[in-house]
């Protein structure tokens, strides 16, 4: 499964331009999605350095990603081009299903339940 995952507001606490704290569970969380072996997307707004200050805090905080702002070779591939839309089967956003009412653990049980496989309602 291929995971985008928004880094202001959702990896870490919303103090953009700055680098809030990591978010509860949010390491934790991604570090055992990319071991069952999903691909995660970092799919931020941000550009320039602001986008390398925030993935040199992922790799300094060892939370593993794919691909930042970009398809994964395997969709170029597949259709024939790099759309600027990122191609995700989930997309974890605190516009949208982080929203502050979830937590880490419970995104993970919603989409994966208690044995790690695919779930949706």
């Amino acid at each position: 499964m291929t995971i985008a995952v928004d880094f202001d507001g959702t990896i870490v606490e919303n103090q953009y331009p700055q680098i809030g704290k990591l978010q509860s569970g949010a390491k934790d969380t991604l570090q055992r999605l990319h071991r069952e072996g999903h691909k995660i997307i970092i799919w931020t707004c941000r550009s320039g350095e602001m986008l390398a200050e925030a993935v040199n805090f992922l790799m300094e905080n060892e939370i593993p990603f794919d691909r930042v702002n970009d398809n994964l070779r395997e969709n170029i591939e597949l259709y024939g081009g790099n759309s600027r839309k990122v191609f995700a089967d989930v997309y974890i956003d605190d516009k949208n299903i982080f929203s502050g009412r979830w937590n880490w653990d419970h995104i993970y049980m919603y989409f994966f339940g208690d044995d790690g496989c695919v779930t949706f309602p």
